[in-house]
């Protein structure tokens, strides 16, 4: 195992009824910017869970924020910050509400020329404004990490952003939130966190047991409760292994000691700027194209994933590894989610070039985890994909 240093300081309220103990943990004195998406939690009851919380105290409400965090958008919340000296940010909602709110928070103390910069530059956050999350969708475990993906239609560009100064000061998860998503949110949540473990998990063995069953467990988890949760959302027994389960694929645990790759997720964010495919379903696309074409680098950690979590123990390295892809893309299936972005769009000519010539422009020479994955490899994986 490699050396590490691991520190989470978010405070998870776990549990149904739990949105009722909002007011435990923002200061009294606070002035509250609310912030959430398309008003979906309006018509769920959510809305109304918060404001009740909330009543004693000074509330400014900002909707509207995209399934793909947009940057425009965002600027005009930051403009509301400031205008009424918001002291505390509340995101009530799913990743991008959160990631949008984790963007917010690094913006509102930036003292650099342009937010933008914070991207653009990966300036990391030090310090940001201190915000809570009310998680209303299970995917991104952006509830309990300190990273977030902002999307600018403009350039058609969708980059990262991150520092210790972003951790939510804490984070309430109430599985029961789950009963009025819809099931084609519900099969992106499940494919984002199976997703997420695999890019930490898919590289090669490193003699990190712990991790790794770590990793697998989640795995195993997913896939055991996927069918309920997608038949019958108010399960509260599968929805609470549903809800955990994301928030541990992506809070920084299981990537502590191990390498990690994340080339499919660099892949992916510019598939949903260039189409606007949702991110899960990108990630779906680009992870079968990457493992085939890293197939000898990955082939020993894929056989190990087949037999502790697929169990299939015939064969050779080989004959397992492959199989290993081959059930990750029924997984998919599964769900209802297609695994080629031919599958997306008919406009898919020339996307490889673009993703490539995007990736030599911003210096990202070698992805992966052993740091080889070059532009041009880049675009041999997304040409498997179409």
């Amino acid at each position: 195992m490699n050396n590490f240093e691991f520190k989470n300081p978010t405070k998870i309220i776990f549990g149904k009824g739990s949105i009722e103990k909002l007011s435990n943990e923002i200061p009294k004195d606070a002035k509250v910017l609310m912030l959430y998406g398309g008003g979906s939690i309006k018509k769920n009851g959510i809305y109304d869970q918060v404001k009740s919380a909330l009543v004693n105290m000074e509330i400014i409400e900002f909707g509207g924020i995209p399934a793909n965090p947009e940057y425009a958008v965002l600027m005009q919340a930051l403009e509301v910050i400031k205008e009424q000296n918001i002291t505390y940010l509340l995101a009530v909602g799913g990743g991008s509400v959160i990631d949008g709110t984790k963007f917010l928070s690094a913006a509102a103390l930036f003292e650099g020329d342009t937010p933008w910069d914070i991207l653009a530059k990966n300036i990391k956050t030090e310090k940001g404004m201190p915000f809570g999350t009310v998680l209303t969708l299970p995917a991104t475990g952006s509830e309990m990490n300190s990273g977030a993906v902002i999307t600018r239609k403009e350039t058609k560009e969708k980059l990262s952003m991150g520092g210790p100064g972003l951790f939510p000061v804490f984070s309430i998860l109430d599985p029961q939130v789950i009963t009025s998503i819809p099931e084609r949110q519900l099969a992106n949540g499940l494919t984002d966190a199976f997703t997420h473990v695999l890019e930490q998990y898919m590289t090669y063995p490193i003699d990190a047991k712990l991790q790794d069953r770590f990793a697998e467990s989640i795995l195993q988890t997913l896939i055991e409760v996927a069918p309920q949760v997608i038949k019958d959302p108010t399960d509260y027994k599968a929805a609470s292994d549903f809800m955990w389960s994301c928030t541990m694929a992506l809070n920084g645990l299981i990537q502590k000691g191990v390498p990690g790759d994340w080339a499919v997720h660099a892949i992916g964010h510019e598939l949903t700027a260039m189409f606007d495919i949702d991110h899960a379903r990108t990630l779906a696309v680009i992870a079968p194209s990457h493992y085939k074409f890293n197939f000898e680098a990955k082939k020993d950690k894929l056989a190990q994933y087949a037999e502790r979590v697929w169990h299939i123990t015939e064969g050779s390295t080989d004959d397992k590894a492959r199989a290993a892809i081959d059930k990750t893309v029924a997984f998919f299936h599964d769900l209802g989610i297609d695994t080629k972005l031919s599958d997306y769009t008919k406009a898919y000519e020339g996307t490889a070039e673009t993703i490539s010539k995007r990736f030599t422009e911003r210096e990202w020479l070698g992805l992966g985890e052993h740091k080889s994955l070059t532009p041009d490899m880049v675009e041999e994986v997304v040409k498997m994909a179409y």
